[in-house]
């Protein structure tokens, strides 16, 4: 993923429905009782930890009980550190303070927001952290430890879980991704594992994509009590030692075996916030809204048919239909390359649009870059006396309507239709379109080209490419 790249936008909760997600969650919940239990006889250790004697005391107030009860108090009071919740007033004496920052819990939702993801930050950090085992046996005996021995590199490690929470963050907001269903964990670390050009993986890939899958598992069991993921965690049957009966009869078909993970709506905004920071250009659904049409038509060309639908509908929400048509129409003018895709975009927003639009589309039917689109919005609509449009116009549009489908798509299935329709419905295309004073004429004959099964048909186009192209002294 690069960070020159835009993003799919994702589609956000408000913000206050994300600050009582964040708020419930285990971890900041748990360490913001801890933070407002904490008086003048609570103590911590040279490291800003609960002293011992303390752990049970902090379980009981968090209704925590068992072998893991001191475990879990010693990582909410560590959070409520890190986030600021809980002050060290001196060092020495080992006392404490509720901190500044406890106050913004109950603030606005950006407040509570901003706590979370430094909680979030921490609990990420803890998970690109070895196993405690491991720690100890890698244990020097003068308590240092030795990385060596653990073959573990702290950077390596946390680049493997960005990009795995970046691959979650593509699936969860692409519109070919499986949106709000969860992700098999298996194919999320076959997809930081298995090259896209491979065919049957080896055996040696497969044992690493394995491998992964258990690194994986012990980290979404960490990240999820504070609320970034939804996790069905592997099933233990699938580790035990093959000399192991296991207790039940195992159905190896079922793939929710092998671990399920989602990404909450609270772990998108927080994914999201962390891609802002890392310098990619993530937007979100509505970022335009209070935009100019011309931000709005730029903001959108890259983004896929329905984000841009939700995007344009947000913006045409707070505008009247016939100011909204008349500052879309202005913004769609221009012969930059850009210039066919915002077109495209416009009509799809007209098309939102009734017949209070209807003065605006009539106003540009005289002008060569809006009076075959304009045409088109009033016959649909069904308005009356729509003058037909002189052939010029009708190639221009044709041209401007393709380069708009090749910058949106590619060489798509449905643009390889369009240019086997054009060439199909009009007799000599090729021995006109050529002339059609649009920038984009000789790259959409060279693509017409390319696409158009019929060798005789596709050399037509190759050539008209070549005078076009001449004609415009490229």
């Amino acid at each position: 993923m690069s960070d020159s790249s835009t993003l799919p936008p994702a589609r956000l909760r408000p913000e206050a429905e994300l600050a009582r997600d964040a708020l419930s969650a285990p971890v900041l919940a748990r360490a913001a009782r801890l933070a407002r239990w904490a008086g003048p006889d609570t103590r911590v250790d040279a490291g800003g930890g609960l002293v011992e004697e303390q752990l049970p005391v902090a379980a009981g107030q968090l209704g925590l009980s068992g072998d893991d009860a001191a475990a879990y108090a010693s990582e909410a009071w560590r959070i409520a550190v890190d986030t600021g919740l809980v002050e060290i007033t001196d060092e020495e004496a080992g006392t404490v303070a509720a901190g500044e920052d406890l106050a913004l819990l109950t603030g606005s939702p950006q407040d509570v927001l901003g706590v979370w993801l430094t909680a979030l930050e921490a609990v990420l950090a803890d998970a690109g952290v070895p196993d405690l085992d491991d720690l100890v046996d890698a244990m020097a005996e003068g308590g240092e430890v030795d990385l060596s021995s653990l073959d573990w590199d702290p950077d390596a490690e946390a680049e493997f879980l960005d990009g795995v929470l970046g691959n979650l963050y593509l699936l969860t907001v692409g519109e070919e991704g499986p949106g709000d269903a969860p992700v098999p964990l298996p194919a999320l670390a076959a997809s930081m594992i298995v090259p896209s050009d491979m065919g049957e993986p080896s055996n040696e890939v497969l044992e690493q994509v394995s491998d992964a899958m258990m690194r994986l598992d012990d980290q979404f069991r960490l990240l999820e009590p504070v609320g970034l993921v939804e996790y069905q965690p592997v099933d233990e049957a699938l580790m035990a030692d093959a000399d192991e009966e296991p207790a039940a009869p195992v159905d190896e078909a079922d793939v929710t075996r092998y671990g399920m993970v989602r990404l909450t709506p609270l772990g998108l905004y927080g994914l999201r916030a962390r891609l802002l920071d890392a310098g990619f250009d993530a937007p979100a659904v509505g970022d335009l809204a209070d935009k100019g049409a011309d931000a709005l038509l730029d903001g959108t060309a890259p983004f896929p048919p329905a984000a841009a639908h939700a995007e344009t509908e947000l913006w045409l929400a707070g505008r009247g239909p016939l100011d909204a048509a008349r500052e879309l129409l202005a913004a769609a003018r221009g012969s930059d390359p850009g210039a066919p895709l915002r077109r495209l975009r416009c009509q799809q927003a007209l098309s939102l649009l009734g017949a209070e639009a209807e003065p605006a589309l009539r106003e540009v039917l005289d002008d060569a870059e809006l009076g075959g689109l304009a045409r088109v919005w009033l016959t649909e609509h069904g308005a009356a006396d729509v003058p037909a449009p002189p052939q010029e116009m009708v190639f221009w549009l044709t041209i401007d309507t393709v380069a708009a489908q090749l910058a949106a798509e590619g060489n798509s299935e449905e643009l390889r239709a369009l240019v086997e329709g054009l060439a199909r419905q009009h007799s000599g295309f090729f021995d006109t379109v050529w002339r059609v004073e649009h920038p984009a004429t000789p790259d959409v004959l060279e693509a017409m080209g390319r696409l158009h099964p019929d060798k005789k048909i596709a050399k037509e186009a190759r050539k008209a490419a070549f005078k076009a192209r001449s004609q415009q002294g490229g």
